[in-house]
């Protein structure tokens, strides 16, 4: 698919957006913590042919290493507002990864003009829970240090089973192209920031992928910290997966996305795309 880059401008600087596609509701997807633009190569090549996307680094992070602090949650949240607003002439659905499904939360409950529904891939969820304690998160900040401690995350912590390699050489360049900032704001604070109160104001269909061997944001803790948050929200669970769905399961998030699409276009409940998926499965 061809993109045009599009910069946005943003607090302390711009944003270069990837768009593509004319074909709407658009998909804007917003990365992991340690991720890139480029973690949604994959659900973008098996998307529907002329799908609206829009897709960007998040500030902190790949090209927009550079753009300065405050890297908090809310801020992102801000980031993601301009891109939408300058990238979308019209209906959007986000598409939140881990760190960038609690990003995409607190933009959703503020009830931006255009937002159709949200897509959750395996994402941190509005209250954390109780094993993300301090000892964790220090640990947790340590991850993306070297090269040597980003493949081991990556093949003990993250995946479900070994990425391609030109995959997992991508993820970890992703996860060592970040300022010092943006790498240690979310471990040591965001992950544990509770934003309940702003999920409950969430009134969009929401569809949440959750992978069947996830270690990081398992199924249960998302039915446990999530669901209650955000009632209307569908859980899909795909199988034989781990926490990066994107680049392990590209094909099954692609089909869960034209699911929902589809589902805005015609009037169905959001969880019939999540039942089709469970039974492929």
């Amino acid at each position: 698919m061809s993109e045009i880059t599009k910069p946005v401008p943003v607090a302390g600087g711009t944003l270069d957006a990837r768009v593509g596609g004319r074909t709407g509701p658009a998909l804007v997807f917003v990365h992991y913590w340690g991720g890139s633009a480029d973690t949604w190569s994959g659900v973008i090549g098996h998307l529907g042919r002329g799908q609206a996307t829009v897709r960007f680094d998040q500030r902190g992070w790949g090209t927009a290493r550079a753009l300065p602090g405050p890297y908090h949650l809310d801020r992102l949240a801000d980031d993601l507002g301009r891109v939408v607003h300058a990238c979308t002439p019209g209906p959007y659905v986000l598409v939140g990864h881990s760190m960038g499904g609690k990003v995409s939360q607190l933009l959703a409950a503020r009830r931006p003009a255009g937002l159709a529904g949200m897509v959750l891939v395996a994402p941190a969820p509005p209250k954390p829970p109780a094993t993300v304690t301090e000892e964790y998160r220090r640990t947790l900040s340590r991850a993306y240090d070297a090269p040597g401690t980003v493949r081991h995350a990556l093949d003990h912590v993250l995946t479900a089973g070994p990425l391609p390699e030109a995959v997992r050489a991508t993820a970890v360049r992703d996860s060592l192209a970040s300022g010092a900032g943006a790498r240690q704001e979310w471990p040591l604070r965001g992950i544990a920031q509770d934003i309940t109160r702003a999920a409950r104001d969430i009134e969009v269909p929401v569809t949440v992928l959750a992978a069947e061997h996830d270690v990081v944001e398992p199924p249960d803790v998302l039915r446990a910290y999530l669901l209650p948050h955000i009632p209307q929200a569908a859980l899909v669970t795909v199988p034989a997966a781990g926490h990066l769905l994107p680049l392990e399961a590209p094909a099954a998030v692609a089909t869960a996305l034209d699911g929902f699409l589809s589902t805005l276009r015609h009037g169905a409940p959001t969880g019939s795309a999540g039942s089709a998926l469970d039974a492929s499965g």
